[in-house]
């Protein structure tokens, strides 16, 4: 493969990063791998259900990033890897994995990807996805419900003691690394399409 480029994908919670990273995904389609920092949440075998689930999955130390930012070199040097997977609903990595092969455009994505310096430095363009605090926090409710099995009381209390203090004391800090910020998230059409035609360019 001639060229592989890195795109880092970060945001808030629930900011849109997805629904960008499937826009991305129909522009370029078999082109495209999309490697999630969610997945390398650390195992925790040696807790109860009730420890894990009083975890603060929004800090950096519950992330193995050392594990993706190996992987992501592997990638960029064209070799394959195993991704780990995390299963929501029991609050630990399962025994699985995904295999995943070097494809020319690698997305990473995850609410803390440009908190790493070594990590950011492997990517070719960073990009922060920008939505209010109150948007987010109601997709957050809804995803989390419907998704993750979770009760109202449980994602409000969880957002409240971490995901919205760590999200001001890590994640829009991370802002400042961003090559692109795309206000507004999935809505925002036009920070959509200038990323898919800078990433064109890029892969010519």
């Amino acid at each position: 493969m001639d060229r592989i480029c890195i795109v880092g994908i970060a945001g808030g919670s629930a900011s849109g990063k997805t629904t960008i990273v499937n826009r991305i995904k129909e522009t370029f389609g078999d082109e495209i791998v999309v490697i999630s920092h969610d997945s390398y949440y650390k195992a925790h075998n040696d807790l109860s259900y009730d420890e894990r689930s009083r975890l603060n999955y929004d800090h950096p130390s519950s992330f193995d990033t050392e594990l993706m930012i190996e992987d992501v070199k592997k990638l960029k040097n064209n070799q394959e890897i195993d991704v780990p997977v995390y299963d929501y609903t029991v609050h630990n990595r399962s025994d699985q994995t995904i295999h995943v092969k070097p494809k020319p455009v690698i997305i990473v994505e995850g609410i803390l990807i440009l908190e790493s310096k070594e990590l950011r430095d492997l990517m070719d363009i960073k990009v922060f996805v920008e939505t209010d605090a109150d948007e987010r926090l109601t997709r957050r409710i809804k995803r989390d419900i419907s998704e993750r099995g979770r009760s109202i009381e449980s994602v409000l209390n969880q957002y409240s003691e971490t995901v919205k203090p760590m999200h001001e004391q890590f994640v829009e800090p991370s802002k400042k690394y961003a090559d692109i910020i795309i206000p507004r998230g999935g809505e925002n059409l036009t920070g959509i399409r200038i990323l898919q035609e800078h990433l064109k360019s890029m892969l010519k």
